[in-house]
């Protein structure tokens, strides 16, 4: 399975949580975003986040992505108290594909409330939209390019990202 895995963070040291998830997915990476420095999303009054799409491949169904992302959460200490509030790190699975002989990906849908794929706000948010175009520019998204729903974003939200640090660099073996 591949899966399309936003990770964010704007709390504590924001490069090193970031770079350890880089870290933990390394092995499995097919495409990965630079750092982008981000506004609060959700109306908080909070510090800036840092986000990133990390593309993989994975043996793993997209439940077990998600305890494993969880897990990463857990283990920065990440507190679930405010919705949208503040966090030392946000792992989310943005979208599941399978391999699909014809057309290369054929996307997994879901409506369980445990896990709904896609994300049901990755159309609408840049900080997801535009790692994701970077790391993936003929990405497809709910049958449309990511090209495209990042032409339907405001333009005023699109003009608060910018990248800001890259990931240590992959080998290029794959």
């Amino acid at each position: 399975m591949r899966a399309v895995i936003s990770i964010g963070s704007n709390m504590n040291d924001r490069l090193a949580l970031m770079t350890g998830v880089y870290r933990h997915f390394y092995h499995d990476l097919v495409a990965v975003s630079s750092m982008w420095a981000t506004p609060p999303w959700g109306g908080v009054e909070q510090d800036e986040y840092l986000n990133a799409i990390l593309v993989v491949d994975t043996s793993l169904t997209p439940l077990q992505l998600l305890r494993e992302g969880q897990a990463l959460e857990d283990a920065a200490e990440r507190k679930r108290t405010i919705r949208w509030g503040p966090r030392t790190l946000d792992v989310d699975i943005v979208q599941c594909t399978t391999p699909d002989g014809d057309s290369g990906q054929e996307e997994i849908l879901s409506d369980d409330p445990v896990l709904t794929l896609p994300h049901p706000w990755a159309t609408s948010r840049a900080f997801v939209l535009l790692p994701w175009l970077e790391a993936e520019p003929d990405a497809q998204l709910l049958g449309r390019t990511v090209r495209e729903w990042v032409k339907e974003l405001d333009p005023a939200d699109i003009g608060q990202l910018r990248a800001v640090a890259s990931f240590p660099p992959r080998e290029t073996s794959r």
